[in-house]
């Protein structure tokens, strides 16, 4: 059996299937550089026990950052005509000694934050790991603490919310499978008013060719059973029926998904739900390195109205 996934990643191929590739009501430009020397450009760090402060700066490292990656997205949305962006550099141990991974992303909405993460220093499969954020124009800070254990039939995952005002939050989820068998739960729990704030579970079977997951959440309010279906090397299919019993008890939201990949460097994606909103994507690789992405989401039962969304995507990947 393959290992097992994260909770967040229980369902990931039909997510992947309904949601990736369809760039809708936006317009998004993104950029990745890869320096493989030591030389790095990035947003340097200074770091204190309760948040990490990012400063712009450049130096030359003998250990950190054989692999430098900096991006660069920008994203306009066409409703609003508001433009979101953000720089982030990711460097790493170059000997892979520590398994050290530095993460810096600076916001448009002037807000720093940095992402440290320690694979395998400790013991094999655990990984520890430390965001925090601040926003110097208010002096606001955040900052959450982590734990990962991979293993070859689970995955476990916990972390706490250091600085939260309301109470630190613990966030758990656990996976556990043997034979394709999958089962997984998440819970959040409040430390000052000792509540169990959010709790999910789901159950499914995986197979390399299709997959199945049932899932409760919203405190069991919601649920919804998927399924996803590697056709042929060409052609993936998914549906996923959802029922919410406090917002439609009356109604089953039905999703359908499917992915046709014309060749090596072109593929499109289609999806419809039973409301009638019919989604569609187009991906081409200019180049290599170069993607060009369109999509569309469009009410056929309203085709002339301006509710119907269209957008663009172009990442550059160097």
């Amino acid at each position: 059996m393959a290992q097992v996934p994260s909770y967040a990643d229980f369902s990931k191929d039909l997510n992947d299937l309904l949601i990736k590739d369809f760039p809708v009501a936006a317009a998004k430009l993104e950029v990745n550089a890869t320096a493989p020397n030591g030389i790095v450009c990035i947003l340097s760090l200074q770091y204190t026990i309760l948040f990490i402060n990012s400063l712009l700066g450049c130096w030359k490292s003998d250990r950190l950052a054989s692999i430098q990656k900096l991006t660069v997205n920008n994203v306009r949305n066409s409703a609003a005509g508001a433009i979101s962006s953000d720089v982030k550099a990711k460097y790493t141990d170059r000997e892979n000694v520590t398994g050290l991974t530095i993460t810096n992303t600076w916001h448009l909405a002037n807000v720093l934050s940095s992402h440290i993460e320690l694979q395998d220093f400790i013991a094999s499969g655990l990984k520890i790991d430390v965001l925090g954020s601040m926003k110097p124009s208010v002096g606001t800070t955040t900052a959450k603490a982590g734990l990962e254990l991979k293993q070859a039939n689970v995955f476990a995952r916990s972390s706490v919310d250091l600085l939260a005002k309301s109470g630190a939050t613990v966030h758990t989820d656990v996976v556990v499978g043997s034979d394709g068998l999958l089962l997984g739960g998440d819970v959040a729990y409040n430390t000052e008013d000792a509540t169990i704030h959010r709790y999910n579970v789901a159950v499914g079977f995986k197979t390399p060719e299709y997959s199945l997951g049932f899932h409760a959440t919203k405190k069991f309010t919601n649920f919804s059973a998927n399924y996803f279906h590697t056709v042929s090397s060409g052609l993936q299919v998914g549906s996923r029926a959802s029922w919410d019993k406090v917002v439609s008890p009356d109604q089953v939201a039905i999703e359908l998904g499917a992915k046709y990949t014309v060749d090596a460097n072109t593929f499109v994606k289609a999806k419809i739900d039973n409301y009638g909103n019919l989604g569609l994507g187009f991906t081409q690789k200019l180049r290599p390195n170069v993607k060009l992405q369109l999509g569309g989401v469009f009410d056929t039962n309203k085709w002339y109205e301006s509710i119907n969304r269209v957008g663009i995507s172009l990442v550059i990947d160097n």
